[in-house]
């Protein structure tokens, strides 16, 4: 199902692209698509059987694009903590405070994942000059912007969730997310 909180805000905007990193199984893709059914769509979700649901939904929509990897301040490959919720794994280990609130979000294993830069699939989007990014990676958000100081030169809106608590481990905290995105203008 599209993630429908998000539709009136869509809605409003005019953006010329959208990055989705953290796309899951691609409910914030569909939304996208529902309130901006032109706007291209390129997503990141390195998780394998997450990224078989989400090509299975947009594999054939024409302007939607995949890429299974995950995003980091370099390229390189990572163990990745695979949570018994799937969309709360993340580069970062689960953290005691996220394992005491959400039980269910323990970890039940880790995989090998690539990890590339967002500025890497800058030909991906070449000539857009109005994304919109969103950032849903489980604490690593800071992480995958410092591998996007390109990219935000591209982006007219960045929508990434944020903790105020650390959940995880080594987590970058709301306040340091967005002082790393005021120096861009954001």
């Amino acid at each position: 199902a599209p993630a429908i909180e998000h539709l009136p805000v869509l809605r409003k905007l005019t953006v010329d692209g959208v990055v989705d990193v953290g796309a899951n199984r691609g409910q914030f893709s569909l939304s996208c698509r529902i309130a901006m059914p032109t706007v291209p769509v390129l997503a990141f979700e390195p998780i394998p059987g997450e990224a078989k649901i989400y090509k299975s939904i947009h594999g054939m929509m024409r302007g939607v694009e995949l890429c299974q990897c995950a995003l980091g301040e370099t390229s390189s490959e990572a163990e990745f903590h695979l949570s018994n919720s799937l969309d709360s794994s993340s580069l970062l280990p689960i953290g005691k405070r996220q394992r005491d609130l959400f039980p269910e979000t323990a970890e039940s294993g880790t995989i090998k994942v690539e990890v590339k830069t967002l500025d890497d699939f800058l030909p991906k989007m070449s000539g857009r000059s109005a994304q919109l990014l969103k950032i849903d990676v489980q604490g690593f958000e800071l992480g995958v912007l410092k591998g996007a100081v390109k990219t935000l030169s591209t982006c007219r809106h960045v929508y990434a969730e944020c903790s105020e608590v650390q959940l995880y481990e080594g987590q970058a905290l709301r306040p340091a997310v967005a002082s790393f995105l005021a120096g861009f203008g954001f």
